[in-house]
């Protein structure tokens, strides 16, 4: 199957499910290329940026997951490659 490289961005509030959303990138870790994360401590917020290389519809998932999830706002930009 086709894969694409996409970085998931994910800004995460002081309400945010973090146990959900660490539970949903291990469940797709195979597909996870690099993770970074930068705590905002003067806002009160979390920065997640997530490379991947997965298939187009598995990429949509994870985003549509974590975008479900609470006080977490997520956006994926795909490359060309």
């Amino acid at each position: 199957m086709e894969t694409r490289v996409a970085v998931m961005s994910m800004i995460v509030g002081k309400e945010g499910d973090v146990e959900h959303l660490n539970a949903l990138l291990h469940q797709y870790g195979q597909y996870i290329i690099g993770r970074m994360g930068i705590p905002y401590r003067e806002r009160g917020i979390n920065i997640i940026s997530v490379v991947l290389d997965a298939p187009s519809d598995e990429i949509s998932s994870l985003a549509g997951k974590i975008g479900n999830l609470k006080d977490v706002n997520v956006k994926t930009a795909y490359s060309n490659v």
